[in-house]
């Protein structure tokens, strides 16, 4: 176990291609979860949690981690299963995970190990699953079949942030020149998309959706396939880095290495606001990147990305 944790602690970035480490993890219950070792500050047996009034119920209380006070939430509860006992936390683990600039500590069961992987390796969640699914993505590892929990799905039930644009924020002349444009907005995160979806309608922008980075090329080729420019086609592209089958560092680097997409303007946006590699957005080319979610900065940034794109006529 001291190894598990040495090795979450010591970590804080990844670079590779396409390739990311899962922390392995346990709720009440055999079935293995997972969680990117690049959202994660660090893990320890559970302190001391003092109770808040009203609180939500999934949040079993705060602790004082070095220096600062952190809520505490139960990953159980928040995926809809049974909790742990209140008697039993002392003996389980805190995952503290910096998500959407925010830190909050997850209470698991157990923590079992780290794990090296491909995003290709990774699936979507199956169909069936359903709308209402805690998932992102799933992968087998030894035939065991690990499930990667939708964190920012959580967090937007437990402290529900706000997803509209005001006003000031709102450019008419901008929306009005980009009446008849559309964006790309690609991301694993149901959560994510609707509200990146939600900002982006506000701009003015036409808005069409992706799940990863796969489904993404494969859209962008069929746009320029008949030898088009793609900027007649879209003005921009969001996408999440984190994402099953190909992540956005990997479709960026494709996007620009390509003479018929390059020109494509892409903003890499990401949960992952404390420790984000801005040399491995620079080394992909990547034309700007932004730490998830505010609406009105990026509905800020947006505008000016439109204001300042080259007028064809």
């Amino acid at each position: 176990m001291a190894g598990v944790l040495d090795s979450v602690n010591q970590r804080t970035q990844l670079v590779g291609q396409n390739r990311l480490e899962l922390l392995l993890f346990r709720l009440r219950g055999k079935q293995i979860y997972g969680i990117n070792v690049f959202k994660v500050k660090e893990v320890l047996q559970c302190p001391k949690l003092t109770l808040l009034p009203q609180r939500h119920p999934v949040v079993r209380g705060v602790a004082h981690v070095r220096g600062g006070t952190i809520p505490i939430m139960d990953m159980g509860m928040a995926t809809g299963q049974q909790g742990i006992p209140t008697e039993e936390i002392p003996e389980c683990f805190v995952i503290i995970t910096e998500y959407n600039r925010k830190t909050q500590g997850f209470l698991v069961s157990g923590v079992e190990r780290i794990v090296n992987l491909n995003w290709g390796d990774m699936q979507p969640p199956p169909k069936g699953a359903g709308p209402n699914s805690y998932l992102t993505a799933v992968t087998r590892i030894e035939d065991t079949l690990i499930e990667i929990i939708d964190v920012e799905k959580i967090l937007a039930e437990v402290a529900p942030t706000r997803d509209t644009v005001a006003a000031e924020f709102i450019d008419e002349d901008v929306r009005e020149s980009v009446k008849d444009k559309s964006v790309l907005v690609v991301d694993d995160s149901s959560v994510a998309r609707r509200q990146i979806v939600h900002c982006m309608q506000a701009v003015g922008l036409k808005v069409v959706t992706k799940n990863n980075g796969r489904e993404a090329l494969e859209y962008l080729e069929s746009l320029v396939a008949d030898g088009s420019d793609i900027r007649d086609h879209l003005s921009l592209m969001i996408s999440d880095v984190e994402m099953p089958e190909m992540d956005g560092y990997t479709l960026t680097t494709l996007c620009k290495g390509n003479p018929q997409l390059q020109n494509m303007f892409i903003m890499l946006h990401t949960s992952l606001s404390g420790v984000f590699n801005k040399a491995m957005v620079a080394k992909v080319g990547a034309d700007d990147f932004m730490a998830k979610f505010s609406p009105d900065e990026l509905a800020q940034r947006i505008n000016e990305i439109i204001r300042d794109e080259p007028r064809s006529e």
